[in-house]
């Protein structure tokens, strides 16, 4: 019973990630994710195609444009160390994509580490074959927080 009880365990721990089920969620899951790598690396090269260049970015310390956020990520101003993702949630409207991620979000700001719980919502449009972001907003939460699916 044990064995069948830390497989299924296993099982559940290990599917998380790959709760996506069309190819464009999929797509869209792993776009998301490779958008929070490239953040903590500074990679403007590979943000500035992703983010449409009207989109809005919506922080606890205000709201701006593209141009001032690729500013933000390349001077390190805020610099986005690690976003561990807990649970993510996506919705395809369309050429539209919704993506809901909760996440422990640690961050180098004024000198000091600090770390948040968010849940973060990025839209996303399908541009002929390409995802650009529209818009990110960063909610804050408390670590009880779940995303109803």
């Amino acid at each position: 019973m044990k064995k069948i009880l830390f497989g299924l365990v296993l099982l559940v721990v290990t599917s998380t990630g790959s709760f996506a089920q069309s190819s464009e969620e999929k797509e869209v899951y792993q776009l998301s994710m490779d958008k929070w790598q490239w953040m903590a690396e500074k990679d403007v090269e590979k943000l500035t195609p992703l983010f449409h260049p009207e989109a809005k970015f919506v922080h606890m310390s205000g709201t701006w444009t593209t141009a001032r956020e690729l500013e933000i990520i390349e001077t390190g101003s805020i610099w986005y160390k690690n976003a561990k993702v807990h649970d993510t949630a996506i919705k395809i409207f369309g050429n539209t994509a919704v993506v809901w991620n909760r996440i422990t979000l640690t961050t180098y700001v004024r000198g000091s580490d600090v770390e948040n719980e968010f849940t973060v919502t990025e839209v996303y449009q399908k541009e002929g074959a390409d995802w650009k972001m529209l818009a990110l907003t960063f909610s804050s939460v408390r670590d009880t927080h779940q995303i109803e699916k």
